[in-house]
Parts: structure tokens; C-alpha cells; sequence
């Protein structure tokens, strides 16, 4: 398992939100937790979609899921309900904010 790659606990979560598809033919070679794991390697570091590492599997399987989920809607629907299982939680004010309240001017180069 690599750093970046999901915790068992994090499956768990996300593999009850996974699609099932009803295939036939020959088992997958690849599992979807591997190509998951290596669709979140691309997005974290922003590589070409040829340099993924082979452990998660053939770069076209991966890209393949990928542009699949994201036309079908997939991601947006997992996104959603792992959003709707969060506890709320209330937000922190920001230091720019905090700063501007005591006189002080917050310079940070933008």
C-alpha cells in the first residue's frame, strides 16, 4: 500500500458507494480499490495519465473508469453522500478576519 493510498476504513466507506454493475465475461484483473488508488495518485500529483505507477493497474483501465464515472455522474454522487455523512462542523474564522478586527492590516501579497 502506498502512502497516499486509501486506509481499509476509508474503503469501507467508499466501496458501499461504489456502482454495481451487472458484467459477464471474464473477472476483472485489476480491483477497483487498486484503480481508485490510482486515480487519487493522478489527481494528487497532477501526472500525465501514462507515468501512474503499474501497481494500480494499465494506465487506460484507469483513465477508462475515470472519464466513465465522470460522465455518468459517479463521482458526483460520491462526493454527495460522503458530504451528507460528515458531522457538521462549525467554521473557524480566518486570521485575515481576526487581524482586520483588531486595527491591523493583513498583507498577504495578493
Amino acid at each position: 500500500m502506498g502512502r497516499g493510498d486509501l486506509t481499509n476504513e476509508q474503503w469501507t466507506r467508499l466501496e458501499l458507494l461504489l456502482p454495481v454493475g451487472i458484467k459477464t465475461g471474464r473477472p476483472p484483473v485489476w480491483s477497483k480499490r487498486q484503480l481508485i488508488d490510482d486515480i487519487r495518485w493522478r489527481t494528487r500529483t497532477g501526472a500525465p495519465w501514462r507515468d501512474v505507477p503499474a501497481r494500480y493497474g494499465k494506465w487506460e483501465t484507469v483513465n477508462g473508469l475515470f472519464r466513465h464515472w465522470q460522465r455518468d455522474g459517479t463521482w458526483a454522487r460520491m462526493v454527495t453522500r460522503l458530504q451528507a455523512r460528515q458531522p457538521h462542523r462549525p467554521h473557524r474564522r480566518g486570521r485575515a478576519r481576526g487581524l482586520a478586527r483588531r486595527g491591523r492590516q493583513a498583507d498577504y501579497g495578493c
